[in-house]
């Protein structure tokens, strides 16, 4: 028999002694996801560490007016846990953070969670294969399996503008929302014009004396298809929510079939944005303003059927010349005009290149993993790193998508790692972690199939400072789906270690 062979009849026949402990860091769609599907399972050696009071990661933090999602209920969900009884096509912030502490309570996961916790730092113990986790309070918690799910969209970006912290108002970044700052009567600039701005600019505009949009670049906006759903229809059949649900995978699918390979598979999109525009701002001036020079899909497409017309309005003004500084009262663009305004809404996205910040991760020899990403993350299908055995991410590198549900892609890396955990659970104290030549061929992959996609045609939160595309994947969620439907171990080197010398740690 081979040694792969060999392998894999040790790893599939091997006798279970103990379930893995799994630890997963964070608690928002990835991490609960992964809980769950862990439970159903059977295995239930597994602890949920947040940093946060609350579950529901961006759906817990980002509460500004107006916060949505702008995928369809019926696909924005777990495809285990679709009976929700949605009460519209784009569910509101405080019903998805409303679905995932249905799921939370249906699946028992309450037990297995640790909120209010931070991890400072995890290091991997070559002699035990063990991780050993650091919170911010100097408490230890033992992993054989870490699973950072940590997400893309959690740490949010601070524009580099001159003065910033000499404004005398107030300053909130769109995902730190201070909701007992009443807007009505003020004077509100919003800088910003991505999905954020898209909600919060409607959802403001009537109640300020005055608000002022700093655009650095137009999108692409389409129309938002929005509809109710009756009691009636949220207690139908499951077949009319699969359809739906199919209906809309497959439009998403072709959309990013446009922007990664074949652009005329976009051209709707394209019409669709141009034909919003021109119904719905008259002024040519304005509207030449918000026509995009990028290519469709280069950032991520805006879905909205009232943004224009709150930019319409007579007490809202669009500054596209370029900020210089914020000054005590106001901001100062470079045409010399100064804005003055009481509130500052930064709607200015988040650190999506750094992953894991600001964690200190240690694998094999000392490596730090921050030092190893120096030049940009990259991960063998976005979940695994060479010299950092046993450590699977969910949302990593390269598996963020430009149209569609990112549900179905975390689902995808969820059943991957299920899997692998699967055969650690057989075989106790072993270690796998990728090999280096597999890592490499797959990162060499995605870098070449980058260059024939809208994403690097303009800067975006996609592309490291290097102008490499770190957090996309260059295809279609179902290649995705297909690439993560099985674990194979020859793809892995495998290490066994002396559980005899593992120190004692925690695993409440």
């Amino acid at each position: 028999m081979s040694f792969a062979g060999d392998l894999w009849s040790r790893f599939r026949w091997g006798r279970t002694t103990e379930p893995a402990r799994v630890v997963i860091i964070g608690a928002g769609f990835g991490g609960l996801g992964m809980a769950i599907q862990l439970k159903r399972a059977g295995h239930h050696n597994f602890l949920v560490v947040e940093k946060a009071n609350d579950i529901g990661g961006v759906w817990r933090d980002n509460t500004y007016p107006g916060a949505a999602c702008d995928v369809p209920s019926h696909l924005y969900c777990y495809s285990f846990e679709q009976d929700f009884g949605w009460s519209q096509r784009y569910a509101t912030q405080p019903e998805i953070h409303a679905y995932l502490e249905q799921c939370t309570e249906k699946y028992g996961l309450d037990e297995h969670l640790k909120l209010g916790t931070e991890i400072a730092s995890a290091d991997f113990d070559e002699r035990t294969g063990q991780w050993r986790l650091l919170t911010a309070t100097g408490e230890l918690i033992d992993a054989d399996v870490l699973v950072p799910a940590c997400g893309q969209l959690g740490r949010p970006a601070t524009p580099d503008i001159p003065g910033l912290n000499s404004f005398t108002g107030t300053i909130m970044h769109s995902s730190r929302w201070q909701p007992d700052r009443d807007l009505s009567g003020r004077r509100v600039a919003v800088i910003g014009t991505g999905s954020s701005a898209l909600q919060i600019v409607p959802a403001i505009a009537a109640r300020t004396d005055r608000l002022t949009v700093f655009q650095r670049s137009a999108s692409h906006i389409v129309p938002r298809l929005e509809a109710s759903y009756s009691t009636a229809r949220r207690q139908t059949a499951r077949a009319p929510r699969t359809l739906s649900r199919l209906g809309w995978w497959l439009l998403y699918e072709s959309m990013a079939l446009g922007i990664t390979r074949w652009p005329p598979a976009a051209a709707g999109a394209v019409r669709g944005s141009r034909a919003l525009l021109a119904a719905q701002v008259e002024d040519p001036e304005l509207r030449a303003r918000l026509t995009p020079d990028t290519e469709i899909g280069c950032k991520r497409v805006g879905i909205s059927s009232t943004y224009y017309p709150a930019l319409v309005r007579p007490n809202v003004e669009v500054a596209t010349d370029r900020i210089v500084a914020v000054t005590e009262h106001g901001i100062r663009t470079a045409d010399a005009a100064e804005h003055v305004v009481d509130t500052i809404i930064l709607a200015t996205g988040f650190e999506a290149t750094d992953f894991l910040a600001p964690m200190r991760i240690r694998g094999r020899d000392g490596q730090e993993l921050s030092r190893v990403w120096r030049h940009g993350a990259r991960a063998y299908l976005g979940i695994t790193v060479p010299s950092f055995p046993n450590m699977f991410l969910i949302y990593g590198p390269n598996t963020n998508i430009g149209a569609g549900s990112i549900i179905y892609m975390l689902e995808s890396q969820i059943r991957y790692i299920r899997r692998a955990i699967a055969k650690l659970t057989t075989a106790p104290g072993h270690s796998f972690d990728v090999r280096p030549r597999v890592e490499d061929r797959f990162h060499r992959e995605m870098q070449r199939r980058m260059r024939s996609t809208a994403w690097v045609t303009c800067r975006s939160w996609y592309r490291h400072a290097n102008g490499q595309v770190t957090n996309n994947w260059p295809g279609q969620t179902f290649e995705y789906r297909w690439r993560t439907s099985r674990f194979v171990l020859a793809e892995y080197r495998v290490t066994a270690h002396n559980r005899e010398q593992r120190p004692a740690g925690t695993n409440q």
